[in-house]
């Protein structure tokens, strides 16, 4: 078991975020107030280098402030899609891009946050993982939270073919209120666990509208490679240090 604990740490990507000196303006463009901050690697398939590379390409920024954590994602869609316009309503049914955060690392007390290209967020909690018999808490919100997306191209229409799109989102600390670590901005050196993954289902075109085919499959596409297709296994995620 240690010897796999050890795999598996060395395994995980890694990732020392900035501390920025103004707040980052959340507007859905990675402009030059990101300029400094490093893409991390593009991302790959769940299961890892047994599977072939993902079809479009995706890759991510990450920074902090006293109030804040900033995330950035940069994602190639030819095919910009999202009809789910409603909070908390199961956003990876579409396309979708996801942030999963561990706070103190010990693989249980974490948090879930899923948005597509309409700007639609899902936000959840759990105690433990589904494997361990934890249960989602859709009612943990995120008051303070602020997202933004910029297309570049057109939703929702066939008729063209786009480059894809960007987001942006602000976590307050505030937000990380559930377990044992207070909910408060983390001391430079200290390091969380985290992932990202990016939901994309085939689709096809019927009356001129984007459709999933019956019975299709989605690919699941993720920053630090969990090794089986499930997100909730926390000892597979990146790791993320706060840096000065």
């Amino acid at each position: 078991m240690i010897a796999l604990a050890l795999l598996l740490a060395t395994a995980a990507e890694n990732y020392t975020a900035p501390k920025v000196a103004k707040p980052i303006v959340i507007d859905g463009k990675i402009d030059q107030q990101w300029a400094k901050v490093p893409w991390t690697p593009f991302f790959v398939d769940i299961e890892g280098s047994k599977k072939p590379l993902p079809r479009f390409k995706t890759r991510a920024k990450m920074a902090w402030d006293d109030q804040y954590l900033y995330i950035a994602a940069e994602l190639e869609e030819p095919h910009i899609w999202a009809t789910y316009d409603k909070h908390d309503m199961v956003i990876f049914h579409e396309h979708d891009f996801e942030v999963f955060l561990d706070p103190d690392g010990d693989g249980l007390h974490y948090f879930e946050f899923e948005m597509n290209a309409l700007n639609t967020g899902w936000d959840l909690y759990l105690d433990k993982p589904y494997r361990f018999q934890g249960k989602a808490d859709n009612g943990w919100e995120i008051p303070g939270l602020k997202t933004a997306v910029k297309l570049d191209g057109t939703l929702n229409n066939p008729a063209d073919t786009d480059k894809g799109w960007t987001l942006e989102i602000a976590f307050p600390w505030t937000a990380f209120n559930r377990g044992p670590r207070p909910a408060v901005a983390p001391k430079p050196g200290e390091t969380w666990r985290i992932n990202f993954s990016r939901v994309e289902w085939p689709i096809v075109v019927e009356n001129g509208k984007y459709v999933k085919p019956k019975g299709s499959k989605e690919d699941n596409w993720v920053w630090s490679p969990q090794g089986v297709i499930n997100m909730h296994v926390p000892e597979h995620w990146g790791f993320v240090t706060f840096a000065k």
